[in-house]
Order: structure tokens, then sequence, then C-alpha cells
């Protein structure tokens, strides 16, 4: 930590000098000796490639604010000197603090632009990101013939050089493999290459066919302007840019910029208590639901968990230092109770460790709490009634179902936050295409039962959005069916949805636009464990990796007889704690949290998109202004004190070799106040 707050002393001490002292170009009219605000924006300038597009994306996740030059619009704004800096109340200003380039030269070597970008980045100190290059000495590294390489990056691994773990990768453990998903498909391409003098490789790996190693990202110092040099090419789904994302960006803002970023990840365990529905690999479909012709479903056994499936999870979640959500159907539970002899082995196990789990009311019996459906057709419709309107569940009834789930709860000594509720079915919220309203009486249930937090499908649903008082929280859907208890099950259902018809599947996945089929059908003995898991952990990892603090749903079938979902779990946990440093934890929060992080952040991107955000560094000062109880995201180097009225305060939490926060300006202040170290 006190490494990383040192170098960034120096470098503010050098972007001092370089815009007062050495350059000499500061803003005409400007006091020569006066130090320069630099507003917390960054400049990008996009030709349309994927590289320079991933940067941008994770600038916007991050919350970090920005401008778009569009090298394809005819019409845009030409870069002079007065498009970059003028002056504020008589002093010098600088309206970057990064640029990122989609190369080093887009304007052209020699051009007005680039002549006057370049000035601009030595007047001011500001850094420049290259976002996809080849090796040359013009970004300060030899041509891969001498002595380097060029070529696909698939499935080879790189390291995070120790001047990049001293510094702005820090947050990464060491060692990363490029993805290779397909043997048939070139994913990254790169060039490998040796630095020359002024160049600091972050990120290298050894020379394929040669000695030595070569930089794939460095920071190339020269001619009083500092370029970070990406040598390979990405898109902002690859897992390794994902991993270089944050460091990229703290690197291009030098520690210090609004938004901020954390990794999380959270499950959600739905139907507790209540027993699942199983597949059927002779129908193909799950007996008792409407749409399995000749399936009632009765004889077959329904999956639930035992006492020991709720002995191992208490365990399994000691062992790997994370909590699942319990989201619970305390009514199924009673049924199955008074079906089984009054007694519930599995209920009194969870019971007896309910203070290991995080618990979300789920409605007491499970019902579908939107239309009333009228299952005699396939797919099934919305009931009418007589005046042609739709038959919805009633208000009462909603209610009921939330309340006597959560009077159950309180009974129980359970840790239940009133405010949170997962319907069944994400039920009572529109659902297309036969529902495509919500249940008008859903609000006023909410609002009744003290509802503020509740779930829908992301699937369906990606964006945050009002249910009368409450606010949805958008969830992943895990590819771990609800309706199998077995590895073969699994395998064999998947079959069916990813398999074409000539292979005796479905054809869904043909039919679907954005699926794709498998090669061949997966064998039903290793193909869960061969194929699914590692499938899906990347999926999930991929959501942590880009900040997306949206949680993952599966379900207590998934918890019982092959206990499918913890090869999950554990594959994401392991992968991910192999990747970073003990600086950068993976958080697990809970619904409410989640929620309330991604009301915040449309919230924060809102302001910025309606240009109600000002904020800039003057020296060490930094100062925010936003709306009136906007809550502003803001990450700086450790050391970084918050402007109290007359005294300071330490800023934020530590999280990845920074501290960060949600914040407001203290009492009595109408700007948010930062003293960096």
């Amino acid at each position: 930590m006190a490494q990383r707050a040192r170098r960034w002393r120096g470098t503010a001490a050098a972007v001092t000098a370089a815009g007062l002292i050495t350059a000499g170009a500061v803003t005409p009219g400007a006091a020569a000796a006066e130090e320069p605000r630099i507003d917390l924006k960054v400049l990008v300038v996009d030709n349309g490639d994927s590289p320079v597009r991933a940067v941008t994306a994770q600038l916007r996740s991050t919350g970090v604010p920005y401008t778009t030059i569009d090298l394809n619009d005819t019409g845009r704004p030409k870069i002079t000197e007065s498009f970059l800096s003028d002056t504020v109340n008589g002093g010098p200003r600088a309206k970057y603090q990064g640029v990122v380039l989609p190369n080093e030269s887009p304007f052209g070597a020699g051009s007005a632009e680039q002549t006057a970008l370049e000035t601009y980045e030595r007047t001011y100190g500001i850094p420049r990101v290259d976002a996809y290059t080849w090796a040359h000495p013009e970004v300060g590294l030899d041509y891969t013939s001498e002595g380097g390489w060029a070529g696909t990056l698939d499935g080879r691994e790189a390291s995070v050089t120790a001047a990049g773990k001293a510094g702005w990768f820090g947050y990464l453990d060491g060692a990363f493999r490029f993805e290779d998903n397909s043997a048939a498909v070139q994913e990254s391409y790169g060039y490998v290459a040796r630095p020359r003098a002024g160049f600091t490789s972050y990120v290298d790996i050894p020379v394929p066919g040669g000695s030595g190693r070569g930089s794939l990202v460095g920071e190339y110092a020269h001619d009083g302007r500092r370029e970070l040099v990406v040598t390979f090419a990405y898109n902002s789904n690859q897992q390794q840019f994902r991993l270089l994302a944050r460091g990229i960006v703290e690197w291009l803002t030098q520690g210090v910029h609004l938004g901020q970023t954390r990794n999380s990840f959270a499950v959600h365990v739905d139907d507790v208590f209540a027993p699942d529905s199983r597949w059927d690999t002779e129908r193909n479909c799950t007996p008792g639901d409407f749409d399995c012709a000749g399936g009632d479903g009765e004889g077959t056994t329904p999956i639930r968990m035992t006492a020991d499936d709720a002995a191992y999870a208490a365990q399994w979640q000691s062992e790997h230092g994370f909590t699942m959500d319990m989201v619970y159907n305390a009514g199924s539970g009673e049924e199955w109770k008074t079906e089984h002899g009054g007694t519930d082995a599995l209920a009194d196990r969870l019971l007896a460790d309910k203070a290991q789990y995080r618990w979300v009311n789920h409605t007491y019996t499970h019902p579908f709490l939107g239309c009333v459906q009228d299952t005699s057709t396939v797919p099934w419709s919305c009931a009418k009634n007589t005046d042609g309107s739709t038959k919805y569940m009633s208000r009462a009834e909603i209610a009921a179902q939330i309340r006597d789930n959560h009077d159950w709860a309180v009974n129980k000594g359970l840790p239940v936050d009133r405010a949170e509720l997962v319907t069944g079915e994400h039920s009572g919220l529109r659902t297309l295409p036969q529902q495509p309203d919500d249940n008008p009486n859903l609000a006023g249930a909410l609002a009744d039962t003290g509802v503020r937090w509740i779930a829908s499908d992301n699937s369906r649903e990606p964006e945050q959005r009002a249910v009368g008082n409450a606010l949805t929280v958008p969830r992943h859907p895990m590819n771990v069916y609800y309706n199998v208890g077995t590895a073969a099950e699994m395998a064999d259902e998947y079959n069916w949805v990813y398999t074409s018809r000539a292979d005796g599947g479905s054809g869904v996945c043909a039919d679907n636009p954005t699926s794709t089929c498998l090669d061949e059908p997966l064998d039903p003995a290793t193909g869960y464990a061969g194929h699914i898991v590692p499938q899906e952990a990347r999926t999930a990892l991929g959501h942590v990796l880009a900040g997306d603090p949206r949680p993952h749903y599966a379900h207590q079938s998934n918890l019982a007889e092959d206990r499918l979902l913890y090869p999950v779990m554990e594959k994401v946990l392991d992968d991910y704690r192999a990747l970073f440093a003990d600086n950068t934890p993976l958080e697990n929060p809970r619904h409410s949290a989640i929620g309330t992080e991604v009301q915040r952040r449309a919230a924060w991107q809102s302001a910025l998109a309606n240009n109600r955000v000002t904020a800039y560094r003057i020296g060490d000062t930094v100062t925010v202004t936003a709306p009136s109880g906007t809550q502003i995201p803001v990450t700086a180097p450790e050391g970084t004190k918050k402007q109290l009225l007359l005294s300071t305060t330490d800023f934020g939490t530590p999280y990845a070799g920074s501290r960060s926060a949600w914040t407001t300006p203290a009492a009595l202040q109408s700007a948010l106040t930062l003293k960096l170290p």
C-alpha cells in the first residue's frame, strides 16, 4: 500500500513540473506559475475497433466520465488547443485527465491534430493509452524481428512483471492465461517485443520459440509524455482484457478518478424447503408441467434436499468462505412436513444453522403471482374475466403470500429482511408474451408488506426499474437446471436444448439466433463435469470480472443428490482467488445491497449524461459537485482525506490498492472535497 502511495506522489510532482515549469506551453493568458485545473474526465478517440471500445466500456462501467470523438464521423470536432484546454477564472484548465487512442498516431504523425494532442499531453502531464498497436521503436519497442514474435496468443500464459505488481496492476496475483475457447478460431493476436530505453513492461510472456521475455503491456516515457502501449488485440468480453481493465483505467487516471468498481459474487438458492420437479429423460420434459404431454407428475420422485445436504451446505460455506442466500418457501415446507408424518429433518437442520445463511422471502407456497394462468392450451394464456379483461391474482392474495412467509421466518428466528423479495418464477412482473404488463395488484401488495427490492430475471429485464415504490434487482440465471438432481439428468436436458434435431435434440439451439448448437451430444457420464461446469463457471466469472453486481440464481435441487451447484461455485471462487491478490477480495453482498448498488450506478450515469457533475483536481485537492443527494463514486490513493467543515477524515475503504467509496459532500458543504496524499 505504501509503495503505491509513494508512486502516486512522484507522478503528481512530475505532472506539476511538466505543466508549470518545463513545458512553458500553458494556455495563453494563464499565469505561468499557477497550478492548472485538471478536469476528471477522459477523452476517447474512437475508430470503431474493439480494443478502444473495450476500454470505453470499462470507463463507463467504472463510472468515469468521458467524451468520445468518432473518427468515422466527418462532422466531428477537430482536436485543437482550444478543444483540449482553456482558462477558468483566469487560471489554466486541462479539460481531460487522460486520453485513449486506438493506436499511437490515429491522426497521422506530424498532423495538426496529432501535434495539438501531443503538445497538450506534454504541457499538462496527461497520460495516454494506445489501445492496440504493433511493436516498433516509435512506441518504445524493438521490432518483433529483433528477438520478438508475432502470432496467436490463445492459451499462452502471461505474467504481471515486478514493475506491474508494484504499480497499477498490483491487484493481480501474477500470472494469467489467454483464453482459448475454440481451436478453430484465432481469439487474440499479439506482438511480443523487447523494450527499449524509456519503456517499462507491466505484462509480458516468454518469447515463443525464442529467448527472454517480451512485453504485451507497458509504459513508454519519452519526449515529456507517457503512453501505455498495448500490443495485443482484444474485446470487452475476453477474460485477459477483463483482468487488465482495472489497471488500464488506474494508470490512465493515475489513481484519481470518479467512479469505482469492486468484484462481487452472490448466489441465490431458490425454492428452499420446497421440492422441485424432475426432468423425464424419456419424454424430454418435466412431468407435472402443463406442457409435458402424458405426464402429470404422479409417481415421479421430486428433488428435495435432505438433512445431510443441509449439513454439507453449511460445512461447504465455512470451508470456502462464502455465504449463499437461501430463498425460501416456508409454506411448501410445511406442506411437505404434513405429508411426511409431521417431521422434516431438512428444515430442522437448516434452522439449526440459520445464522450461517442469508434468507430471502420467496412467498409462502410459490404460486404464480401474475395473471391467472389458463393451461388448457400450450403455450398457456392469461384467463379472462367476463368483460374480456385479464384476470389477475388479487392484491390481498399476493400480500398474504409475502406476509405469511415473512412471519414464519420471524417466528423461527431467521435473519430475514422484510424489504427483500423473490417471487416464484419472478411472477407478478410482466411475462412475455402472455403477460406484457405487471400484475396491476403487485405494486400495492409490495407497499403493503414493506418490500423495496424485488428480483427480476436479468435475461429478460436486465435494467433496474420501479414497481410502485419498489425497485427490481435483476438476477443472472445459472445454466444449472432447477429440474435435475444428477449429472446424467443435467447432461440429458442440456443435450435436448443444445443439440440439433439431427443429433436427437429439440433443435431450439438452431432456431434461436442467439444460441449455438453443440457439435455433438455430451456424454451423460462426463458431460456435466467436462463441459457444462467450466462453461457455466466461465460465464459467471465473466460477470464478476466485468464488475457486474447482479446476483446469480440456482435452486435447492442443485444442492441435493449429486450437488451440482458446488463444482460451479468452487471453480468461480478458485479461479478468482488464483488470479487476484489478497488486496482485491471477492465481495459477497446481499439482495438489498445489490439493489442499492445498481440504483446508485443508474443515478450516477444519469447525472453524467445530463452534464450535472463537475469534478477537477488542482494540485492535491479534488473538488466534485453533483445534484443534491447524489451518491458520488470516487477512487483515490491510500492516504486520501475527506475535508469536513473544520477537520478531515479518512476517505473510503481500501480495495485493489486504492481507496474508494460512494460518498456525498460533508455537512454544511455544497461540494465534495478530497485532499490527496
